[in-house]
Protein backbone atom coordinates (compact mmCIF):
# COMPACT_ATOMS: atom_id res chain seq x y z
CA UNK A 1 0.00 0.00 0.00
CA UNK A 2 1.51 3.54 -1.24
CA UNK A 3 0.81 5.33 2.26
CA UNK A 4 -1.30 8.75 2.65
CA UNK A 5 -0.06 12.09 2.76
CA UNK A 6 -0.99 14.27 5.68
CA UNK A 7 -2.66 16.90 2.86
CA UNK A 8 -2.98 19.23 5.87
CA UNK A 9 -5.48 21.75 6.39
CA UNK A 10 -8.36 21.86 3.55
CA UNK A 11 -9.88 24.58 2.22
CA UNK A 12 -11.77 27.20 3.98
CA UNK A 13 -14.06 28.40 1.56
CA UNK A 14 -14.76 25.96 -0.58
CA UNK A 15 -17.20 23.23 0.79
CA UNK A 16 -15.51 19.58 0.64
CA UNK A 17 -16.67 16.93 -1.81
CA UNK A 18 -15.33 13.59 -2.96
CA UNK A 19 -12.40 14.15 -5.48
CA UNK A 20 -13.77 15.16 -8.34
CA UNK A 21 -13.60 13.51 -11.58
CA UNK A 22 -13.04 15.86 -14.62
CA UNK A 23 -13.33 14.17 -18.16
CA UNK A 24 -10.37 16.20 -19.70
CA UNK A 25 -11.44 17.03 -23.59
CA UNK A 26 -14.87 14.80 -22.87
CA UNK A 27 -13.68 10.72 -22.51
CA UNK A 28 -10.95 11.52 -25.30
CA UNK A 29 -9.58 8.28 -24.51
CA UNK A 30 -12.47 6.55 -26.40
CA UNK A 31 -13.55 9.36 -28.68
CA UNK A 32 -11.98 12.03 -30.51
CA UNK A 33 -11.61 14.75 -27.69
CA UNK A 34 -14.02 18.16 -28.00
CA UNK A 35 -16.49 16.71 -29.49
CA UNK A 36 -20.15 16.54 -28.22
CA UNK A 37 -19.94 12.66 -28.44
CA UNK A 38 -17.17 12.59 -26.36
CA UNK A 39 -18.27 14.79 -23.52
CA UNK A 40 -21.59 12.98 -22.95
CA UNK A 41 -19.45 9.65 -22.70
CA UNK A 42 -17.87 11.25 -20.15
CA UNK A 43 -21.03 12.37 -18.25
CA UNK A 44 -22.54 9.00 -18.54
CA UNK A 45 -19.43 7.10 -17.61
CA UNK A 46 -19.15 9.05 -13.85
CA UNK A 47 -17.35 12.35 -14.49
CA UNK A 48 -18.25 15.07 -12.42
CA UNK A 49 -17.67 17.85 -15.09
CA UNK A 50 -16.76 17.77 -18.61
CA UNK A 51 -13.44 19.76 -20.16
CA UNK A 52 -14.08 22.05 -22.78
CA UNK A 53 -10.97 23.78 -24.38
CA UNK A 54 -11.91 27.22 -25.64
CA UNK A 55 -10.55 28.84 -28.52
CA UNK A 56 -12.30 31.85 -30.80
CA UNK A 57 -13.24 31.92 -34.58
CA UNK A 58 -13.21 34.70 -36.96
CA UNK A 59 -16.58 36.04 -36.29
CA UNK A 60 -15.90 36.05 -32.38
CA UNK A 61 -17.92 32.50 -31.59
CA UNK A 62 -16.16 30.19 -28.44
CA UNK A 63 -15.58 26.65 -29.75
CA UNK A 64 -14.02 23.87 -28.46
CA UNK A 65 -10.33 22.89 -30.08
CA UNK A 66 -7.39 22.17 -27.53
CA UNK A 67 -5.02 24.59 -29.73
CA UNK A 68 -5.38 27.69 -32.32
CA UNK A 69 -3.87 25.22 -35.13
CA UNK A 70 -7.10 22.35 -36.00
CA UNK A 71 -5.19 20.34 -38.75
CA UNK A 72 -4.15 17.82 -35.82
CA UNK A 73 -8.27 17.15 -34.65
CA UNK A 74 -10.22 17.58 -37.89
CA UNK A 75 -10.13 17.30 -41.76
CA UNK A 76 -9.39 20.17 -42.84
CA UNK A 77 -5.92 19.77 -44.67
CA UNK A 78 -7.92 17.00 -46.95
CA UNK A 79 -10.28 19.95 -47.95
CA UNK A 80 -8.74 21.25 -51.16
CA UNK A 81 -10.93 25.13 -51.09
CA UNK A 82 -9.29 25.42 -47.45
CA UNK A 83 -5.79 25.09 -49.00
CA UNK A 84 -5.14 28.82 -49.10
CA UNK A 85 -5.83 28.92 -45.21
CA UNK A 86 -2.65 27.05 -44.86
CA UNK A 87 -0.67 29.39 -42.99
CA UNK A 88 2.67 29.57 -40.26
CA UNK A 89 2.06 31.62 -37.43
CA UNK A 90 3.33 32.02 -33.43
CA UNK A 91 1.14 30.92 -30.67
CA UNK A 92 3.36 32.15 -27.08
CA UNK A 93 6.47 31.95 -28.95
CA UNK A 94 5.84 28.70 -30.71
CA UNK A 95 6.27 28.49 -34.50
CA UNK A 96 3.26 26.15 -35.93
CA UNK A 97 2.47 26.13 -39.71
CA UNK A 98 -1.51 24.17 -40.39
CA UNK A 99 -5.06 26.02 -40.11
CA UNK A 100 -6.03 28.58 -37.68
CA UNK A 101 -9.46 28.81 -35.62
CA UNK A 102 -9.63 32.29 -35.88
CA UNK A 103 -9.08 32.17 -39.91
CA UNK A 104 -12.65 30.23 -39.99
CA UNK A 105 -16.05 31.41 -39.43
CA UNK A 106 -18.41 29.47 -37.10
CA UNK A 107 -20.13 28.81 -40.51
CA UNK A 108 -17.10 27.27 -42.46
CA UNK A 109 -15.89 25.42 -39.53
CA UNK A 110 -19.45 23.68 -39.30
CA UNK A 111 -18.17 21.97 -42.58
CA UNK A 112 -15.05 19.76 -41.09
CA UNK A 113 -15.45 16.99 -39.02
CA UNK A 114 -13.31 15.71 -35.85
CA UNK A 115 -10.95 13.26 -35.90
CA UNK A 116 -8.73 11.58 -33.44
CA UNK A 117 -5.65 13.53 -32.31
CA UNK A 118 -2.99 11.01 -31.37
CA UNK A 119 -4.29 7.73 -33.83
CA UNK A 120 -0.56 6.01 -33.28
CA UNK A 121 -1.82 5.59 -29.92
CA UNK A 122 -5.66 5.35 -29.86
CA UNK A 123 -6.33 3.60 -33.18
CA UNK A 124 -9.86 2.42 -32.22
CA UNK A 125 -11.07 6.00 -32.18
CA UNK A 126 -10.64 6.11 -35.24
CA UNK A 127 -13.38 4.42 -36.32
CA UNK A 128 -14.82 7.58 -35.30
CA UNK A 129 -13.10 10.00 -37.35
CA UNK A 130 -15.56 11.84 -39.43
CA UNK A 131 -18.63 11.46 -37.79
CA UNK A 132 -18.58 14.61 -35.19
CA UNK A 133 -18.27 18.08 -36.19
CA UNK A 134 -16.92 21.07 -34.16
CA UNK A 135 -18.95 21.89 -30.83
CA UNK A 136 -19.69 25.68 -30.02
CA UNK A 137 -19.53 26.76 -25.74
CA UNK A 138 -23.45 27.54 -26.43
CA UNK A 139 -24.24 23.49 -27.63
CA UNK A 140 -21.46 22.54 -24.48
CA UNK A 141 -23.74 24.33 -22.01
CA UNK A 142 -27.11 22.90 -23.87
CA UNK A 143 -25.67 19.29 -23.26
CA UNK A 144 -24.50 19.59 -20.14
CA UNK A 145 -27.96 20.77 -19.04
CA UNK A 146 -29.94 18.18 -20.92
CA UNK A 147 -27.33 15.34 -19.11
CA UNK A 148 -28.13 17.03 -15.55
CA UNK A 149 -32.07 16.29 -15.99
CA UNK A 150 -31.29 12.61 -17.55
CA UNK A 151 -28.53 11.73 -15.40
CA UNK A 152 -30.21 13.25 -12.26
CA UNK A 153 -27.17 14.50 -11.27
CA UNK A 154 -25.12 17.86 -12.20
CA UNK A 155 -23.03 17.83 -14.81
CA UNK A 156 -20.27 20.64 -14.20
CA UNK A 157 -18.74 22.54 -17.23
CA UNK A 158 -14.69 23.52 -16.31
CA UNK A 159 -13.89 25.52 -19.29
CA UNK A 160 -10.28 25.67 -19.81
CA UNK A 161 -9.61 29.20 -22.15
CA UNK A 162 -6.68 29.09 -24.26
CA UNK A 163 -3.65 31.31 -25.40
CA UNK A 164 -5.65 34.72 -24.22
CA UNK A 165 -2.38 36.76 -24.78
CA UNK A 166 -2.19 35.13 -28.45
CA UNK A 167 -5.74 35.81 -29.91
CA UNK A 168 -6.11 39.79 -27.80
CA UNK A 169 -2.91 40.06 -30.07
CA UNK A 170 -5.26 39.85 -32.99
CA UNK A 171 -8.04 41.06 -31.62
CA UNK A 172 -10.06 38.51 -30.79
CA UNK A 173 -10.10 38.65 -26.81
CA UNK A 174 -11.58 36.31 -24.93
CA UNK A 175 -12.53 37.90 -21.51
CA UNK A 176 -15.20 39.62 -23.09
CA UNK A 177 -16.35 36.31 -24.61
CA UNK A 178 -16.12 34.05 -22.18
CA UNK A 179 -17.70 36.72 -19.57
CA UNK A 180 -20.61 37.27 -22.33
CA UNK A 181 -21.52 33.70 -22.72
CA UNK A 182 -21.77 32.36 -19.48
CA UNK A 183 -24.16 35.39 -18.55
CA UNK A 184 -26.42 34.85 -21.57
CA UNK A 185 -26.69 31.34 -20.57
CA UNK A 186 -27.51 31.98 -17.29
CA UNK A 187 -24.87 30.35 -15.65
CA UNK A 188 -22.41 32.63 -13.98
CA UNK A 189 -23.06 31.72 -10.55
CA UNK A 190 -20.69 30.42 -7.50
CA UNK A 191 -22.34 27.25 -7.04
CA UNK A 192 -19.70 25.29 -8.81
CA UNK A 193 -21.53 24.12 -12.08
CA UNK A 194 -18.93 26.55 -14.02
CA UNK A 195 -15.36 26.45 -13.52
CA UNK A 196 -13.63 28.97 -15.40
CA UNK A 197 -9.03 28.11 -15.77
CA UNK A 198 -6.79 28.88 -17.88
CA UNK A 199 -2.48 28.96 -17.59
CA UNK A 200 -2.51 32.80 -17.73
CA UNK A 201 -2.67 35.19 -14.64
CA UNK A 202 -3.95 38.09 -16.06
CA UNK A 203 -6.90 36.60 -18.02
CA UNK A 204 -8.06 35.23 -15.03
CA UNK A 205 -7.38 38.20 -13.07
CA UNK A 206 -9.78 39.75 -15.42
CA UNK A 207 -12.66 37.54 -15.48
CA UNK A 208 -12.67 37.53 -11.31
CA UNK A 209 -13.76 40.90 -11.67
CA UNK A 210 -16.47 40.42 -14.03
CA UNK A 211 -17.41 36.98 -13.06
CA UNK A 212 -19.04 34.85 -9.80
CA UNK A 213 -17.73 31.17 -11.33
CA UNK A 214 -15.03 29.70 -9.10
CA UNK A 215 -11.38 30.23 -10.93
CA UNK A 216 -8.37 27.67 -11.17
CA UNK A 217 -4.87 28.93 -12.12
CA UNK A 218 -3.60 26.14 -14.75
CA UNK A 219 0.64 25.60 -13.55
CA UNK A 220 2.91 23.07 -15.90
CA UNK A 221 6.12 22.26 -14.83
CA UNK A 222 9.23 23.97 -16.77
CA UNK A 223 6.98 26.34 -18.27
CA UNK A 224 6.31 30.52 -17.39
CA UNK A 225 2.66 31.76 -18.09
CA UNK A 226 2.26 32.75 -22.31
CA UNK A 227 1.00 36.41 -20.55
CA UNK A 228 3.82 36.77 -17.77
CA UNK A 229 6.37 35.98 -20.39
CA UNK A 230 4.83 38.32 -22.86
CA UNK A 231 5.17 41.12 -20.40
CA UNK A 232 8.83 40.62 -19.54
CA UNK A 233 7.44 39.36 -15.96
CA UNK A 234 10.36 36.69 -15.19
CA UNK A 235 7.92 34.46 -12.95
CA UNK A 236 7.78 31.03 -13.80
CA UNK A 237 6.28 27.96 -12.58
CA UNK A 238 8.44 27.16 -9.81
CA UNK A 239 7.75 30.94 -8.47
CA UNK A 240 4.25 29.99 -8.41
CA UNK A 241 4.25 27.04 -6.54
CA UNK A 242 5.79 28.34 -3.51
CA UNK A 243 4.20 29.51 -0.71
CA UNK A 244 3.97 33.15 -1.40
CA UNK A 245 3.34 32.09 -5.04
CA UNK A 246 0.62 30.46 -4.15
CA UNK A 247 -0.79 32.94 -1.81
CA UNK A 248 -0.69 35.12 -4.80
CA UNK A 249 -2.90 33.03 -6.33
CA UNK A 250 -5.41 33.20 -3.50
CA UNK A 251 -5.94 36.57 -4.47
CA UNK A 252 -8.33 35.66 -7.85
CA UNK A 253 -8.72 32.19 -7.84
CA UNK A 254 -10.02 28.95 -5.90
CA UNK A 255 -8.43 26.03 -6.68
CA UNK A 256 -4.92 25.41 -8.40
CA UNK A 257 -4.46 23.11 -11.89
CA UNK A 258 -0.95 21.82 -11.35
CA UNK A 259 0.47 18.82 -14.08
CA UNK A 260 1.05 14.90 -12.01
CA UNK A 261 4.50 15.98 -11.67
CA UNK A 262 4.40 19.32 -9.82
CA UNK A 263 2.52 16.78 -7.17
CA UNK A 264 4.10 13.46 -7.84
CA UNK A 265 7.71 13.73 -10.02
CA UNK A 266 9.13 10.60 -11.33
CA UNK A 267 12.45 9.74 -10.19
CA UNK A 268 16.00 9.21 -12.44
CA UNK A 269 14.72 6.02 -13.59
CA UNK A 270 11.38 7.25 -14.80
CA UNK A 271 9.66 5.27 -11.90
CA UNK A 272 6.36 7.27 -9.07
CA UNK A 273 8.69 9.12 -6.85
CA UNK A 274 7.76 10.80 -3.76
CA UNK A 275 4.68 13.73 -2.81
CA UNK A 276 6.21 17.05 -3.32
CA UNK A 277 4.79 19.65 -0.66
CA UNK A 278 2.58 21.45 -3.62
CA UNK A 279 -0.79 19.92 -2.29
CA UNK A 280 0.03 20.67 1.73
CA UNK A 281 0.87 23.94 0.48
CA UNK A 282 -1.88 24.65 -1.22
CA UNK A 283 -4.34 23.57 1.18
CA UNK A 284 -2.87 25.71 3.62
CA UNK A 285 -3.11 28.53 1.02
CA UNK A 286 -7.06 27.84 0.92
CA UNK A 287 -6.70 26.41 -2.82
CA UNK A 288 -8.32 23.45 -4.28
CA UNK A 289 -5.82 20.76 -6.26
CA UNK A 290 -7.11 19.52 -9.55
CA UNK A 291 -4.13 17.54 -11.14
CA UNK A 292 -3.81 16.56 -14.87
CA UNK A 293 -3.91 13.86 -16.46
CA UNK A 294 -4.43 10.66 -16.49
CA UNK A 295 -4.35 8.68 -19.14
CA UNK A 296 -4.83 4.61 -18.94
CA UNK A 297 -1.74 3.88 -21.95
CA UNK A 298 1.56 3.03 -21.03
CA UNK A 299 3.11 5.78 -23.05
CA UNK A 300 1.83 7.95 -20.08
CA UNK A 301 2.71 6.22 -17.04
CA UNK A 302 5.57 6.22 -15.10
CA UNK A 303 7.69 3.13 -16.00
CA UNK A 304 7.32 0.94 -13.04
CA UNK A 305 3.50 1.21 -13.83
CA UNK A 306 3.87 0.21 -17.46
CA UNK A 307 2.71 -3.32 -18.61
CA UNK A 308 4.55 -4.48 -21.96
CA UNK A 309 6.73 -2.24 -24.29
CA UNK A 310 3.65 -1.38 -26.45
CA UNK A 311 2.54 1.84 -25.71
CA UNK A 312 -0.80 1.87 -26.58
CA UNK A 313 -1.45 -1.24 -24.33
CA UNK A 314 -3.25 -0.04 -20.44
CA UNK A 315 -0.78 -0.24 -17.59
CA UNK A 316 -1.29 0.04 -13.94
CA UNK A 317 -2.96 3.01 -13.86
CA UNK A 318 -5.72 2.20 -10.76
CA UNK A 319 -1.40 2.66 -8.48
CA UNK A 320 -1.23 6.08 -10.16
CA UNK A 321 -4.50 7.35 -8.73
CA UNK A 322 -3.76 5.66 -5.49
CA UNK A 323 -0.39 7.75 -4.92
CA UNK A 324 -2.47 10.62 -6.30
CA UNK A 325 -5.16 10.38 -4.08
CA UNK A 326 -3.51 9.62 -1.32
CA UNK A 327 -1.13 12.84 -1.62
CA UNK A 328 -4.86 14.49 -1.03
CA UNK A 329 -5.40 16.19 -4.41
CA UNK A 330 -9.26 17.05 -4.81
CA UNK A 331 -9.85 16.49 -8.46
CA UNK A 332 -8.73 14.68 -11.44
CA UNK A 333 -8.43 15.22 -15.14
CA UNK A 334 -8.62 12.31 -17.09
CA UNK A 335 -8.92 10.91 -20.49
CA UNK A 336 -10.48 7.97 -19.43
CA UNK A 337 -13.62 8.63 -16.95
CA UNK A 338 -14.62 5.56 -15.69
CA UNK A 339 -11.30 4.47 -14.68
CA UNK A 340 -10.94 7.12 -12.92
CA UNK A 341 -14.50 6.66 -11.00
CA UNK A 342 -13.61 3.03 -9.97
CA UNK A 343 -10.23 4.32 -8.80
CA UNK A 344 -12.04 7.01 -6.47
CA UNK A 345 -14.73 4.61 -5.83
CA UNK A 346 -12.24 1.71 -4.88
CA UNK A 347 -9.38 4.05 -3.29
CA UNK A 348 -11.12 7.13 -1.40
CA UNK A 349 -13.43 5.31 0.56
CA UNK A 350 -15.72 8.35 0.18
CA UNK A 351 -17.81 7.60 -3.31
CA UNK A 352 -20.80 10.33 -2.19
CA UNK A 353 -20.97 13.87 -3.99
CA UNK A 354 -21.40 17.62 -2.76
CA UNK A 355 -21.71 20.33 -4.33
CA UNK A 356 -18.65 22.89 -4.89
CA UNK A 357 -19.59 26.05 -3.48
CA UNK A 358 -17.54 29.18 -2.71
CA UNK A 359 -18.45 31.55 0.53
CA UNK A 360 -18.89 34.91 -0.28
Amino acid sequence: MIPAVDPGPRPTDLVERTPVVIGHRGASGYRPEHTLASYELAARMGADYIEPDLVITADGVLVARHEPEISRTTDVASLPHFADRRATKTVDGEVFTGWFVEDFTLSELRTLRAVEGIPHLRRNNTIYDGHYGIATLDEILALTARLTSRLGRRIGIYAEVKNPTYFAGIGLPLEQAIVRGLRDAGVDAPDGAVVVESFETAFLRTVRDELSVPITQLVESGTAPADLAAAGDPRTTADMVTPEGLADITTYADGLGPDKDLVIPCDADGKLGAPTPLVVDAHAAGLLVHVYTFRNENRFLPADLRRGDDPTNYGDVFREYAAFLAAGVDGMFTDNPDTAVAARGLLSGSPARESWMMAG
